[in-house]
């Protein structure tokens, strides 16, 4: 099977090679264990592996076998607390083999073919039904962001100083603050971008692959102020952060810091950096 390109990452390390090697098996169990006919993988992925797949009654669905990261390890349990309300229905699960057998979004098109504010005015009709109350299996984004400010400055020194200092010092200082007075914790989700939310027949629009946390509802629109899907320049994140904050009565300065902070931890994976995610903390801090 040929695996989607933005796989290619996965064959660096241990852990990513013992899971490819593993994936034709589990692919092959599961198909017997659901009754599944499966397509060929979807060409988008990128932190796991998803195929169409099709079950005896004509159900249309997905497979997805997930990479072993902590980020996607609730994402079953997020999918069942939503219940498919504005979120895709989970219709089975193997922890075993982290593997999510998920309704499929028909016709799937994602929502950054929308222009922007047509975007937005998704997602503030979309982000309050997925606000529930949460604790456990859920990771605290407490506890979360402690983990970014204890590994940021020595990501930041093994990929060479990739940006400046006076970047970093800003994200650790806005994280600390930000840790310890957040506001009423919900279920969140740090990867809801204009690529993970899908057209769909049940639902004009429902969320796809969600890295659940439980935290402040500013959080939970990190992802769609800083993602380039929607456009990638100044004005455009400034535009989405002013929305967002205003059409869902949002701290905005609350939301700027987390997307500095949240966007300047994800901005360097395994010593890969990504520019793009760095000018977007430039451009919210100045």
């Amino acid at each position: 099977m040929e695996l989607p390109e933005g796989l290619g990452w996965v064959g660096a390390t241990p852990t990513g090679r013992a899971w490819l090697a593993a994936l034709p098996t589990w692919l092959a169990e599961c198909a017997e264990q659901w009754s599944l006919r499966l397509g060929p993988p979807f060409r988008q992925a990128y932190a796991s592996l998803a195929l169409p797949a099709d079950l005896p009654d004509g159900t249309a669905a997905v497979l997805k076998l997930q990479y072993p990261d902590d980020d996607s390890r609730h994402e079953a349990n997020a999918l069942t607390q939503w219940a498919g309300d504005g979120a895709i229905r989970l219709l089975a699960h193997d922890p075993a083999r982290r593997a999510l057998l998920v309704e499929r979004c028909r016709p799937g098109s994602p929502l950054h073919e929308l222009p922007m504010d047509q975007a937005l005015d998704v997602v503030t009709r979309l982000l309050p039904r997925l606000w529930r109350p949460a604790g456990a299996p859920f990771t605290p984004l407490a506890e979360e962001a402690a983990g970014w400010i204890d590994r940021m400055p020595s990501t930041w020194e093994r990929a060479g100083r990739p940006y400046e200092r006076r970047l970093l010092d800003a994200a650790l200082a806005l994280l600390t603050a930000l840790v310890s007075s957040q506001g009423e914790q919900v279920l969140v989700n740090q990867d809801l971008h204009a690529g993970n939310v899908l057209a769909a027949d049940r639902e004009p629009w429902l969320a796809i692959d969600p890295k659940p946390l439980t935290g402040e509802r500013e959080f939970s629109v990190v992802s769609m102020v800083r993602g380039p899907e929607l456009g990638h320049s100044p004005a455009a994140v400034r535009h989405r952060l002013h929305r967002l904050t205003t059409d869902l009565g949002l701290d905005r300065e609350r939301v700027r810091g987390w997307a500095i902070g949240h966007t300047l931890a994800w901005s360097v994976a395994n010593e890969l950096v990504f520019p793009h995610q760095i000018e977007v903390v430039r451009w919210l801090l100045d």
